[in-house]
Order: structure tokens, then C-alpha cells, then sequence
């Protein structure tokens, strides 16, 4: 059985090109400072469950089941990206994205 840790997307937003990010509708919403500070792969397998985290990197490949490898210049974790929260925009590996979520401690078994 591989342990993983899986960090729940609660918001995925992608960092695209102009004319991409364009496509989308507008959203409303606070666009100030947030307590949530951005880390990096290697702080989020530290923390603790439930610690809200904001990571910046690429999605490597889907796993299946809503779930993805994502990585940065510090190592990678399984994440879980419902698929309404991609909002109809397309990514691929080469894609950076920023991802808001939580950490989820429990260990899943990947097949």
C-alpha cells in the first residue's frame, strides 16, 4: 500500500495566459491579504490536517477519481481537484497553477 498525503482543492486557480484567463467569467470576491501564506510542497508534508495551505506549481498527471500529482521545486503530493473547480479551463503538465486548500491527512491507497 503507497501512504500518501492528499491536500483537498477547495479553489484551484491557474496562472494562464492573458487570453486565456479572458475566456472566463467574471467572479466577485476579496482580492486582499489572506493569513494563508503560499508553500511549498515540502512545508505542506509537515503540517498538520486541516492547515489550510495555497501551493504553486504544475498538475504532473491525473491519478484517477478527481485526484493528481502535483509538483513543485520541492518535491510532490497527491491533491484532490473536484472537476467543477476547473471551471471548463483546460490544463495540461506544462501549465503553472496555484492551488487553495487543506490539508487532509488520511492515507488513501493508490492502485
Amino acid at each position: 500500500m503507497k501512504k500518501t498525503l492528499t491536500v483537498g482543492a477547495i479553489a484551484l486557480l491557474f496562472a494562464l495566459p492573458s487570453n486565456v484567463s479572458a475566456q472566463q467569467p467574471a467572479v466577485g470576491g476579496y482580492t486582499g491579504p489572506s493569513a494563508v501564506k503560499t508553500s511549498t510542497v515540502a512545508e505542506v508534508l509537515k503540517m498538520n490536517d486541516d492547515t489550510p495551505v495555497e501551493l504553486v506549481g504544475r498538475i504532473e498527471k491525473s491519478l484517477g477519481d478527481e485526484k493528481y500529482n502535483f509538483v513543485d521545486e520541492t518535491g510532490s503530493v497527491v491533491v484532490e481537484i473536484d472537476n467543477e473547480d476547473f471551471r471548463g479551463v483546460t490544463v495540461n503538465e506544462k501549465d503553472v497553477v496555484k492551488i487553495k486548500g487543506e490539508v487532509d491527512k488520511e492515507f488513501t491507497r493508490l492502485e
